[in-house]
């Protein structure tokens, strides 16, 4: 007869085994480094008896996780079909099933050249009949996912002719891909096997061969190589090794296809190298060689019948200038203005069609699309005939360009979402100048973006810096029978790093917030990019800490105003918004009734100070060098979340991480948990800090849309219990 496991009566304690360095004479010790060994049996079980503590402090929670668990599969459409998009003479298109984690992808032939309309597949159509007439299974996920605990597509991308399909794989969480080749036409296999690759394949436009990158031992996209069908990987050509540390490397394809791309980027600088598939003898060329500095992307167009590249830079202003070069390598200083820089609108990237460009730009905290018409009257000297932006009714909204494979198409096929409205796929048609919704996101149930308010508020920061906040709610939920307004429990999300926008979004999963009274807001800190290059400059390096007082300016301005109140409001942030987290867990503590920390870079200093770890060199430029530079070891002995636990109140406290995680390690999380536990002023080792370890995912946590919806109603029910609301 079994018997349940014995629950464990209190939290664990991680043994105390200190290890010091001296830095720049500065004497730092640890007690829990040891922590780092992943393979130690000793390691792994303190890991088990975290998540068994976990699992018993939130088992009065199991049936409210259930319940949002049935809410959000409810709620979604499980049997659904993405929009087609049309690339070269196939309509692509991805389909999900009821019961299955992952779902297929698909295709069917274009049967009417001139016609951009989207077929309409059947909805809800069962999983063995064809949702279009013709239709052409290109990869059945669940069958590849069969057998393995986590299982990720990296990239799939069909060869020119469209016969061949390669397609990148991992099934571990740790990001290295296996790339495998499959002949449309009869369904089978090739020979050719690339492992190691991170992302997917770009093939080349004769489609003999494809392009892929693999990572050095730091986990840094160093190389990229090409494979010729038939040839085993060992003969793959080194087409380029990126040598400097700070920086990673890409491949890619003009959209007009003419042009392969390889890039190397480190966070401040850029250069670019081309190979002209109608002059292929020329061999790879560097467009404009590095400038400490400046960054610049590339993309073909056609401009008033003559060939040029579009170069996006920022070597005449902070927020990037859209700039003419000719096809050949160019210094900076002959590129001609198209877009002159402009300190209110921050651009972002350009897409090249044969009639038009798009634009993607941001201004007053919005993202924006701005179409640049070349229209018959067009000159070499002025090529843009019209310059306008789409427009849209909601004052608060994320819009942006996507699935627009085809040079000479004549839309511009979009995405838009408000906090309130689902995502929504549109459009564009640039002759006519009509906005077509074709499909918007289903909420099952009766959903109505009307029952909910929206809202852009300011906070003001220690500087007197104004900081927007997004925040959405059930309509009349803070409205009291006297006419006036009462606090509601709110979740605060914030990010600020890597000029990284966290833009409003919607979310079924977020309605079992909302519908139980709750209110969701964004608090846009700076670090990110949402106010421009400035918003970002201003919350990194030296001035990371205006990241960390900008969110706690928003929770403060949240309770100040009457929105929340501090024994109802919970902080979110994940990997480098966990570092936010951490940051003002110890700094601002008395704001919170509950912080989660996703994946957190909380022991950002120990990772910064070991070169050999993934990431550290290329993270030089957003953090800086304490190993190098004292004034920087300081400054982020300062902030960083483990350095700075002390034996304070803190709020209840989840943190959520991935054993096979390669970008933020299990280590930082799990140290810093253990701090939090030894520095309890009541010596009960904080038992509402809470440590949850999937042992079998990687950064992004687990795969599989059944298991992610399980994994977010576990955080749900945790928050909701901190709001009061775990009902």
């Amino acid at each position: 007869m079994s018997t349940a496991p014995e629950q464990p009566s209190a939290p664990p304690l991680a043994a105390v085994r200190t290890t010091t360095r001296e830095v720049h004479g500065r004497t730092r010790s640890d007690d829990y480094e040891w922590l780092r060994q992943k393979e130690s049996p000793e390691v792994l079980a303190h890991l088990e008896a975290e998540n068994a503590w976990t699992q018993a402090s939130t088992a009065h929670l199991a049936d409210l996780r259930a319940t949002i668990f049935e809410e959000i599969r409810t709620r979604t459409r499980e049997t659904d079909l993405s929009v087609p998009t049309r690339n070269r003479g196939h309509w692509y298109y991805g389909r999900s099933f009821a019961g299955k984690e992952y779902g297929a992808t698909c295709r069917v032939p274009v049967t009417d050249p001139d016609d951009w309309t989207p077929p309409q597949p059947a909805e809800d159509c069962a999983a063995d009949q064809p949702a279009l007439p013709g239709e052409e299974v290109l990869l059945d996920l669940d069958a590849l996912a069969e057998g393995h605990d986590f299982f990720s597509l990296g990239g799939a991308a069909v060869s020119p002719d469209g016969h061949l399909l390669a397609y990148a794989t991992d099934t571990v969480g740790d990001e290295r891909y296996t790339v495998r080749v499959k002949d449309l036409r009869t369904g089978e296999l090739l020979d050719d096997v690339v492992t190691g690759v991170i992302g997917g394949a770009t093939w080349d436009r004769a489609g003999t061969s494809f392009y892929y990158v693999t990572v050095d031992e730091s986990w840094r996209a160093d190389k990229v190589w090409r494979h010729a069908l038939g040839t085993p990987q060992d003969a793959d050509e080194l087409v380029h090794h990126e040598t400097d540390g700070r920086f990673f490397t890409s491949v890619g394809r003009t959209r007009s296809d003419r042009f392969m791309v390889v890039a190397s980027g480190s966070k401040t600088t850029s250069e670019y190298r081309v190979l002209d598939a109608d002059a292929p003898e020329a061999g790879w060329q560097v467009f404009c060689a590095r400038e400490e500095g400046v960054e610049y992307s590339l993309e073909h167009a056609v401009l008033a019948g003559e060939d040029r590249f579009l170069v996006l830079h920022n070597g005449t202003g902070p927020d990037f200038e859209l700039a003419v070069a000719p096809l050949a390598p160019t210094p900076r200083e002959e590129w001609r203005a198209l877009l002159p820089h402009d300190p209110a609108v921050r651009l972002e990237d350009v897409d090249a069609f044969a009639g038009h460009l798009v634009v993607h730009q941001r201004s007053d905290g919005l993202t924006q699309l701005r179409i640049l018409e070349l229209g018959a009257g067009a000159t070499p000297d002025e090529p843009v005939t019209d310059d306008y932006l789409i427009s849209f009714d909601e004052p608060v909204y994320t819009v942006g360009a996507s699935g627009n494979p085809g040079f000479t198409q004549p839309t511009v096929r979009l995405g838009y979402t408000t906090m309130a409205i689902p995502s929504s796929v549109y459009d564009y048609d640039v002759r006519t100048r009509e906005l077509t919704l074709l499909k918007r996101a289903p909420v099952l149930g009766g959903y109505d973006p009307a029952d909910y308010e929206e809202h852009r508020l300011w906070a003001t920061a220690e500087d007197g810096e104004r900081i927007p906040i997004s925040i959405v709610c059930k309509r009349g939920s803070r409205e009291d029978s006297g006419g006036g307004t009462h606090p509601v429990p709110t979740l605060l999300y914030g990010y600020g790093s890597y000029e990284a926008s966290i833009d409003p979004y919607f979310s079924i999963a977020r309605l079992s917030l909302l519908d139980r009274g709750a209110a969701f807001a964004i608090a846009h800190v700076r670090g990110g990019g949402e106010m421009g290059r400035r918003w970002y400059d201003d919350g990194k390096l030296m001035k990371k800490q205006h990241t960390f007082s900008d969110f706690a300016a928003c929770a403060r301005h949240l309770v100040e105003t009457g929105w929340s109140s501090p024994d109802t409001l919970v902080g979110e942030g994940a990997s480098a918004g966990g570092l936010l987290i951490g940051a003002v867990a110890n700094q601002a503590p008395e704001l919170f009734s509950g912080l989660v920390a996703g994946v957190p870079f909380v022991d950002a200093l120990t990772t910064m100070l070991d070169s050999t770890l993934p990431l550290t060199v290329t993270e030089y430029d957003e953090w800086g060098n304490p190993e190098a530079d004292p004034e920087v070891y300081d400054y982020m002995a300062s902030y960083a979340p483990y350095d700075n636990v002390t034996a304070q109140e803190y709020p209840a406290i989840l943190a959520e991480t991935s054993l096979n995680d390669t970008r933020v390690l299990y280590v930082e999380p799990a140290k810093w948990v253990a701090r939090l536990r030894a520095t309890d002023p009541a010596g009960a080792g904080r038992p509402d800090v809470l440590l949850r370890t999937e042992m079998a995912a990687g950064h992004g946590g687990v795969s599989g849309r059944y298991k992610s919806w399980h994994d977010r109603s576990f955080t749900l029910a945790w928050i909701l219990d901190r709001m009061g609301l775990a009902r």
